[in-house]
């Protein structure tokens, strides 16, 4: 037998962009990737072939994502924009009189009061009765398989799994959490290339495709998913999940030389990503590598992230309008406030008027960009027994705070960090964009779009450069692979940067882009497991 370390790569590699005329898939894992491939080579779309290989992402990928997350997607389909926001509400028993009367002051990363509705299971089915070609039980069958047969667990995502049961094991020692270790570690996280499977988590899946998820809102697995987070001290009652419904949205947009690029509306942060796109159309950019260039880029995010976590909540929550935030006026504005040195900004005024990413394509012009998420890899820790259903921890994005937009209240959507992008150009769809990683989103967004409009990169060389992220104050974190020039540059306008060798803090992310002749043109991660399969 060969003896090799799977995460160890001491030379440095290179992937090309891929090729394809009659569909494409673009995932974090190759599995996946293959399971969106076969189905659309069965005659599905790229709407069949989003939730084939997000299906499969929940059991290849259990480190980011799961059948107890939310999913946000934009769908291109017959020369139209399609919004989908899959997020879930706090239950309606939970107030924050209740959460702050335990003495908390935020709410918790772990445990059942993260726990909000999951809205990734009705996205599948809402995806597939609108846009799919096939039934959903056939486009979630190789999900079930790899979850019943079992898989062989890839490098990227063993590290992941083995990182995440270390700090479980220092910290989960309420009853309630055991039920991770039996599903995901009950003697150990996998290693690299070592056979998993999950029984339990096939059968969840197989009930979601026969039910088009109705088992998992209004049948016997809400009833369990709603006993075991009240019985752990949560809220999520079954009538939350009885009540849930996903919506559909109209997406946002904003326009950067000659491109319209696309968001979901809040709650997620999306909106983020083009603020800042905003501010940086106001000056040229020529020279990637540039010290200026990077300046600029990291000073219009942290203006923007400073607008996005005062205002973005609930829509029916936030006190100023998206179309405010993202008028030309404002954006020169917090322009204005960009000088020769980091600064510290703080939010405007407006005149007032752990997540997987995937992207395909298919050969009639449909292009899918998904993103599903547990956050903080597993979640809340709350595994419900014998399901395989991880479910999520986003009720810790909430604030505590009375009088913030954003505050916990019963029935509310939480500020949301996964955000899918997508690119077009004169009406016509360029195709879906994405970078994976909680606070890392926008960041990687605005990077991606930089990359491909102003540097001309292709999709996987846009990927594979080096990436920086802002993360509070002045702080700002640069992969290793950045020229040394710009490190010691920043330091000098009063950044405080530091050098990362943590790959997957710089989120991961696809990119499929469609040119005149229908030709498809994709790129994948290069810093995971990620792969493209074309047709």
């Amino acid at each position: 037998m060969l003896d090799f370390d799977a995460l160890n790569y001491p030379y440095a590699s290179r992937r090309n962009a891929v090729y394809a005329k009659r569909g494409m898939v673009a995932t974090s894992q190759p599995l996946a990737a293959q399971a969106g491939l076969n189905v659309l080579q069965a005659g599905g779309n790229a709407i069949d072939a989003a939730i084939a290989a997000a299906a499969a992402l929940t059991v290849v990928e259990p480190t980011a994502n799961g059948i107890g997350g939310d999913a946000f997607a934009l769908v291109w389909h017959q020369g139209q924009m399609h919004g989908l926001n899959a997020s879930g509400p706090a239950p309606m028993g939970m107030t924050l009189d209740k959460v702050t009367s335990l003495g908390h002051t935020e709410v918790p990363k772990y445990g059942p009061l993260a726990v909000t509705v999951p809205g990734t299971p009705a996205a599948w089915a809402a995806l597939a009765e609108r846009f799919g070609r096939l039934p959903l039980a056939t486009s979630m069958a190789g999900a079930i398989e790899l979850a019943q047969e079992g898989f062989p667990v890839s490098p990227s995502v063993a590290f992941a799994w083995q990182q995440a049961t270390a700090v479980f094991r220092q910290h989960f020692k309420d009853d309630h959490f055991k039920h991770w270790f039996d599903t995901f570690a009950p003697q150990r996280a996998p290693v690299a290339g070592e056979l998993w499977r999950s029984e339990g988590h096939a059968h969840t899946l197989q009930a979601i495709a026969e039910t088009r998820a109705e088992s998992f809102y209004r049948g016997p697995l809400a009833e369990q998913i709603s006993a075991f987070v009240q019985s752990a001290g949560g809220y999520l009652s079954a009538q939350d999940l009885a009540d849930y419904r996903v919506d559909w949205c109209q997406p946002i947009s904003a326009h950067y030389r000659g491109y319209d690029v696309w968001e979901i509306p809040p709650n997620g942060h999306g909106l983020v990503a083009l603020m800042a796109l905003n501010i940086l159309k106001g000056f040229e950019f020529t020279d990637r590598d540039n010290l200026l260039t990077h300046h600029r880029q990291i000073e219009a995010i942290k203006l923007a992230f400073a607008d996005g976590l005062a205002h973005i909540a609930d829509p029916a929550h936030m006190r100023i309008s998206v179309a405010d935030l993202l008028s030309d006026g404002y954006a020169h504005e917090r322009r204005a406030l960009i000088g020769d040195r980091a600064s510290l900004p703080m939010p405007g005024e407006p005149s007032r008027g752990g997540t997987v990413y995937l992207s395909t394509a298919d050969s009639e012009g449909s292009m899918v960009s998904l993103i599903q998420s547990n956050y903080m890899g597993f979640g809340s820790g709350m595994v419900v027994p014998g399901t395989g259903i991880g479910l999520h921890n986003r009720g810790n994005n909430f604030s505590l705070k009375a009088d913030h937009p954003n505050c916990l209240a019963p029935g509310k959507r939480p500020y949301h960090t996964i955000i899918p992008g997508f690119l077009t150009k004169g009406g016509q769809a360029v195709g879906p964009f994405g970078v994976m990683g909680g606070f890392m989103q926008p960041q990687g967004h605005v990077q991606m779009v930089m990359n491909t409009v102003d540097f001309g990169l292709n999709p996987q060389a846009s990927l594979d450069a080096p990436r920086w992220e802002w993360e509070s104050a002045k702080r700002v974190n640069i992969e290793r692979a950045t020229p040394e020039h710009l490190f010691h540059g920043l330091a000098r306008l009063g950044h405080d940067v530091s050098w990362s060798n943590n790959r997957i803090a710089f989120g991961r992310g696809q990119i499929i882009w469609r040119d005149a002749h229908g030709v498809l043109c994709g790129g994948t991660e290069p810093r995971t497991d990620g792969a493209v399969a074309a047709w």
